[in-house]
């Protein structure tokens, strides 16, 4: 179990985590979300103890990460997949990490084949991959078979296939009861693999939720129409109170209808004589609402259909992701 409580930290007069609450349990796959800039890389910084917090605490199954006696095997952690020595092995560097916690050979082995790395085990990490470094930073983070595991960006480089391997070895540990916390700007991804999520802005957490929770909340309601009649029953829809966007000339007939459900867009249709050739409930997704809890605590936004960048502001330094 990871636990914070009242954590912030200051880089001089710019705050990258301002006070922030939360327990991150065993048995659940917990996503950290958060814009760029948002605080999340210090957060996770701080809970392993490679960033002093400037007020609060934080522990990982108990006790600060410091206090550890045998670190590997309380915390694995995949912060930084790039910091190994690129003249090293694959099995080397695991087996020069091995060796400061005593862990035998042949936990090594178990790794390498358990994350895909047999191919490349004896090659120098210099020369690997996006994909193949952010495997071997797993395989580090697994080595000690430890009870809490702490990802940052785990599917960044890999291939679907990659992406996959991922989902299912976070929702395997979780499901042995392990604590798993990790983070993805992959919103389709972490739909598909967080049970928990906790979202963090400006150094705030904006949401602290099981992933449905957090989706029913957004204010997104919709239902898509189509229809041969769609001035007519446009009109019927919002004398009926509801509101209605035409999304585009390709659409065709198609309507977007707020403020009224499917059975009830039916019941109008059929009054007003009109026929329906789709009625489609438009459910909110994990990104809809994200993008509504982070609306204003983006670093840039996109604000014109022509791409260009409008700056939005940010209030912390030092963290990227």
């Amino acid at each position: 179990m990871i636990a914070a409580q009242g954590l912030s930290k200051h880089y001089g007069n710019k705050t990258a985590v301002d006070r922030v609450t939360f327990a991150v349990r065993p048995g659940v796959v917990t996503g950290f979300l958060g814009p760029n800039g948002a605080g999340k890389s210090t957060t996770m910084r701080m809970i392993m103890g490679l960033d002093r917090p400037t007020t609060g605490s934080v522990t990982v199954n108990g006790r600060p990460y410091a206090e550890h006696r045998s670190p590997l095997t309380e915390v694995g952690a995949l912060l930084e997949a790039r910091a190994v020595h690129p003249g090293r092995t694959a099995r080397a560097h695991l087996c020069a990490l091995a060796a400061t916690h005593g862990i035998p050979d042949r936990r090594v082995d178990e790794v390498i084949e358990m994350t895909g790395l047999a191919p490349v085990a004896r090659k120098r990490v210099g020369g690997f991959s996006l994909g193949m470094g952010q495997r071997l930073g797993i395989a580090s983070a697994l080595l000690g078979d430890p009870r809490t595991l702490i990802l940052d960006e785990p599917v960044n480089g890999l291939d679907p296939d990659g992406v996959l391997w991922v989902r299912r070895l976070a929702r395997s540990l979780a499901a042995e009861g392990r604590t798993v916390f990790l983070s993805s700007h992959l919103m389709s991804e972490m739909a598909l693999t967080a049970d928990h999520v906790i979202v963090i802005g400006r150094g705030r957490i904006l949401a602290d939720a099981p992933v449905s929770d957090v989706v029913d909340a957004a204010s997104r309601r919709a239902v898509t129409v189509r229809t041969p009649g769609p001035s007519t029953l446009r009109t019927a829809l919002e004398r009926a109170g509801g509101a209605v966007v035409v999304p585009d000339v390709a659409h065709g007939g198609s309507l977007e209808v707020t403020g009224l459900d499917a059975a009830a867009i039916g019941e109008i249709a059929l009054t007003a004589g009109v026929a329906l050739h789709e009625l489609t409930p438009v459910a909110s997704t994990l990104e809809d609402a994200y993008l509504e809890l982070t609306a204003d605590a983006v670093e840039y936004r996109t604000d014109d259909p022509t791409g260009d960048l409008t700056a939005a502001g940010t209030t912390s330094t030092g963290d990227r992701s």
